[in-house]
């Protein structure tokens, strides 16, 4: 590359540099080179922008829903038109293939969505004689936002605009592997129309800017998706301070049940697009299948083949689709747990060709199957985060669900059987919270809830479900008389 980009935070719609002025490289994992130095926000950083949302809220949560609409209309607008630059700053940033860029399709609704849906109902009671009683449901001013790097687009959609479409001005902090969509949003920000404050953008590393927002005082809700080992930091972080309100989408080591009736050839299309999208590098990928042993090899087959007809290169090239992993440390954590692989596994099938994964200077990790997996091993157990997918056998129907269930995450799970009794019995019972039937992850709807059960997070969000989170619940108790004798 000629240059590099130099991005700034945005704070009280002002684009400004950290408070120390430092800064963190952005490498290409596909080249190398540098694509950007980004400010790293300091804890003084968020409190400056903390209380810049503090000052928006009076007059920002007065609004109507119309006039809080405007912006979010305006800004769906512009995540449309400036969609191959979108594109282009994530596969700069982590790799991901411009051929592979859905986000503005799925941000635009969203900021579309929530700019006319913001009318948050309570109800009225008659129930206490004497009384007219009530419910009102009104946002909890200062909201923190961090989100994930394998999606930024998505992310900064999907909780942004819920958030301040009920009132709240939140503070985003993006993820240190991919700041730079989240920093073009942050350049837009004003232009859209919103108010000083409202919106707040923040680059930097999760241990600082990350743990300033989660232990401060001054925030009262937080939504993360990310890591279990990161919820939990958070969650601890908000117990210890001020017992802000925490949603949270986590990990997930999804399972695939594949039963011997099942349609095997889209059962191995679906299934492999789900683990080997984005190089892996998405939280409800199915990355454990379970396969009835009547049709492991059948299965097997028609899976390997797709695999190895993977595009792999440069992100930049319309005809790739799968890139390189985000970083230097996600590549070395994905070989780490291919290492360990091998030596679980009965059999690997690796499908790079000989010498290919040594003469690469990118960050490229090739699809890599691993059959008859130690169901106790870390390759069974632990969440990879990229294109490794453990591929073990069931007899029975119990067998099946008991091997599924037999983790502590749940996010995703999915299964293919053309017996509609069965599909219904065993979805009931699979510990997930959502699942996939005759379709696999990412598979899903806008409307219905999306979370996880046990490590895979609390709350839910969706098109209907997002705004609960960040509305306060209040009761309020209106003496009268005339309409009828007091309690």
């Amino acid at each position: 590359m000629a240059a590099h980009t130099e991005t700034q935070l945005l704070i009280n719609n002002k684009l400004v540099s950290a408070s120390d002025n430092a800064t963190f490289d952005i490498i290409s994992p596909y080249t190398g080179e540098l694509v950007a130095k980004v400010p790293e926000a300091t804890p003084t950083d968020v409190d400056t922008a903390v209380a810049a949302a503090e000052a928006a809220f009076p007059a920002w949560s007065s609004l109507s829903p119309v006039e809080r609409g405007k912006p979010l209309k305006n800004m769906a607008e512009l995540v449309l038109s400036e969609r191959d630059e979108l594109a282009k700053l994530d596969a700069l940033a982590m790799g991901r293939p411009v051929s592979t860029y859905f986000d503005p399709n799925y941000a635009a609704p969203h900021f579309n969505y929530f700019a006319e849906a913001a009318y948050p109902q309570g109800h009225t009671s008659l129930n206490t004689p004497g009384f007219l009683n009530m419910s009102l449901r009104q946002p909890f001013g200062v909201v923190a936002i961090i989100i994930p790097w394998n999606a930024p687009l998505v992310f900064f959609s999907k909780k942004v605009a819920p958030a301040v479409a009920a009132g709240n001005c939140v503070v985003v902090k993006s993820s240190e592997k991919a700041p730079l969509t989240p920093w073009k949003l942050s350049t837009w920000i004003a232009k859209c129309g919103f108010p000083p404050g409202v919106i707040n953008v923040l680059s930097g590393h999760g241990h600082i800017a990350g743990a300033a927002l989660a232990s401060h005082m001054r925030v009262r809700a937080l939504s993360f998706t990310g890591s279990t080992r990161t919820g939990r930091a958070i969650q601890i972080a908000s117990a210890q301070s001020n017992l802000k309100k925490v949603v949270f989408e986590l990990g997930g080591k999804g399972p695939a049940l594949v039963f011997e009736d099942a349609d095997i050839d889209q059962a191995a299309i679906e299934t492999e697009n789900s683990i080997n999208w984005n190089s892996g590098q998405t939280c409800m990928a199915n990355s454990r299948i379970y396969v009835q042993e009547s049709v492991k090899e059948r299965f097997l087959q028609a899976f390997e083949k797709l695999a190895r007809r993977r595009s792999m290169g440069d992100p930049m090239q319309k005809d790739v689709n799968h890139g390189p992993q985000a970083d230097r440390t996600q590549f070395e954590t994905v070989r780490k747990y291919i290492q360990l692989g091998k030596e679980v596994a009965k059999d690997t099938i690796d499908t790079s060709t000989e010498g290919e994964a040594g003469e690469s200077k990118s960050l490229l990790v090739h699809p890599v199957i691993f059959t008859d997996v130690a169901e106790d091993s870390k390759v069974a157990k632990e969440e990879i985060f990229g294109p490794v997918v453990m591929i073990n056998t069931f007899a029975t129907e119990s067998e099946a669900i008991q091997k599924a269930n037999d983790t502590e995450f749940g996010l995703y799970a999915a299964l293919y059987t053309k017996d509609l009794e069965r599909a219904v019995r065993v979805g009931k019972k699979l510990e997930s919270g959502m699942v996939g039937i005759n379709c696999t992850s990412p598979t899903g709807c806008w409307d219905l809830p999306f979370g996880g059960w046990k490590g895979s997070g609390t709350g839910r969000e969706s098109l209907l479900d997002s705004m609960e989170h960040y509305l306060e619940v209040k009761s309020l108790y209106i003496r009268a008389p005339g309409i009828g004798g007091i309690v």
